[in-house]
């Protein structure tokens, strides 16, 4: 069949495009910006990319026709506190738009539970987006998931970095409010099971777990599966914006999406409706069972993607190629160069730069820029990066955005996205001389701008000299 994958590069985009490809399905994948596949050469023969925005005005140039399946994976939750509803009701009906024009047979779209009458603006809005597409003409199949747990998935990270990082946590009672978690591999097995059947054409479906549990317990259960000792103290005087600054600053997440889930966590996310798992005969994984196989594949460094990578939280606007080229004039810069005897050996340690590698020379003070960034509503350092060795254009690594990661030409550019009064870049490269080549550029904004690239060189002198010896002679 042909299928057009939207969100293509997205958490759960990213694991259904191998699926789909197993099945022998000839697949279009829909990105903003196909620079951020981040995928391989073979799977890139395999697909075709159509470069789209849902949110620009419909040109129907390069749209592809004649589609069986088309999966609904955009949202735009991390994009904004107060407009993100308005945001994906327009993409709901610009698909549809699409969706006509390529002749689409039937709609797969993924969104949450909704039984709980008292509805958070989130959850409102998914509800909302599904009622538009059931305005279009393709048969329309609505899935509509608990919290999804998988390496990589925002609620298992956020749990992960809760319980890994406090061991006695006071909470907001919304830690008491019950949810039905679905694992990553579940979710998959319900999208492909779906496919094509009339039986579930214009209908809705829950689909959850086997436990019923509250987040409180998801908490406790992760701590005894990893073997943590956990207390876990409720308070009622925590309001929303309170728990979502204390999300904000003990987990990896942004304070946008944060203030959401803080949202969506009050309602209780509980399957009324498990037809389709008796449909499909899906017999799902347990919670616990959940978390072990989300580790085994963090402990393999086996996670295909994670939600951290998203633009949505980015200082990036438009397409990474308009980054890519750095400005020449009205910028500050510090060059450094090094004789290299092993090129093979220092590639590999750009590669990993970051993380729980960290930054080489300085760790401390790297630390302290991410704190200071968060206290500025940055995005800090927690982010880290999906995995310890790869690195695809678009990834984030901690508060950089990796722009380009070209191995063959030995070639890494970083674009920063803490606060600053300005635009930076960090750009790794390795020429046919062997001499590596450490670049950071400054483009300021104002004299702020100014004032803070020369405040900032007493760090830099010991920074970027540590760090480009440290790049060249670790082994």
């Amino acid at each position: 069949m042909k299928v057009l994958l939207t969100g293509a590069n997205g958490y759960v985009g990213r694991r259904l495009l191998p699926e789909l490809l197993n099945q022998g399905h000839e697949v279009i994948c829909a990105v903003r910006d196909k620079m951020r596949l981040g995928l391989d050469k073979e799977t890139l023969s395999l697909i075709t990319i159509w470069e789209v925005d849902f949110l620009d005005e419909v040109n129907f140039d390069n749209c592809p026709v004649n589609i069986d399946i088309a999966y609904f994976l955009i949202h735009s939750m991390s994009s904004s506190t107060e407009t993100f509803d308005l945001m994906e009701a327009k993409t709901a009906q610009n698909f549809n738009l699409y969706s006509d024009y390529m002749k689409v047979k039937q709609v797969i779209y993924l969104s949450g539970i909704v039984n709980d009458p008292k509805l958070s603006k989130h959850m409102l809005s998914r509800n909302n987006v599904e009622k538009i597409l059931y305005g279009g003409k393709p048969n329309l199949t609505v899935l509509k998931a608990g919290i999804i747990v998988g390496s990589g998935s925002s609620s298992f990270e956020i749990i992960r970095d809760l319980c890994e990082k406090l061991p006695i946590m006071v909470t907001p009672k919304w830690v008491l409010t019950k949810t039905q978690p679905i694992a990553i591999r579940d979710v998959m097995k319900y999208l492909i099971g779906v496919q094509n059947r009339e039986d579930c054409f214009d209908e809705s479906f829950d689909i959850g777990g086997p436990n019923v549990i509250t987040y409180k317990q998801m908490m406790q259960l992760y701590a005894k599966t990893r073997g943590i000792k956990l207390a876990i103290i409720t308070i009622p005087i925590m309001t929303p914006k309170l728990s979502s600054y204390w999300l904000y600053f003990v987990t990896s997440t942004s304070y946008k999406l944060a203030m959401n889930l803080v949202d969506s966590m009050k309602v209780e996310v509980v399957c009324k409706d498990n037809r389709l798992q008796k449909m499909l005969k899906i017999k799902p994984i347990s919670y616990v069972d959940a978390i072990k196989l989300a580790f085994e594949k963090i402990e393999q460094n086996l996670v295909i993607s994670s939600w951290k990578d998203s633009l949505t939280s980015s200082r990036l606007k438009g397409n990474l190629t308009n980054y890519i080229q750095i400005p020449n004039f009205g910028c500050l810069k510090d060059s450094k160069k090094i004789k290299i005897l092993n090129s093979k050996q220092v590639l590999e340690n750009i590669w990993s730069i970051g993380g729980e590698k960290g930054w080489y020379y300085g760790n401390w003070m790297w630390q302290l820029r991410g704190f200071i960034d968060k206290l500025f509503g940055g995005v800090g350092l927690r982010r880290g990066r999906t995995s310890p060795t790869h690195l695809d254009n678009g990834d984030s690594l901690d508060f950089w955005r990796v722009l380009l990661a070209d191995k063959e030409n030995k070639r890494l550019l970083l674009f920063a996205e803490m606060k600053v009064p300005g635009e930076a870049w960090l750009e790794f490269r390795i020429d046919d001389n062997n001499y590596l080549h450490q670049i950071a550029t400054f483009r300021p904004r104002g004299i702020f701008g100014r004032l803070y690239w020369y405040s900032m060189l007493p760090f830099h002198f010991f920074i970027f000299n540590g760090m480009i010896k440290r790049i060249a002679n670790s082994k």
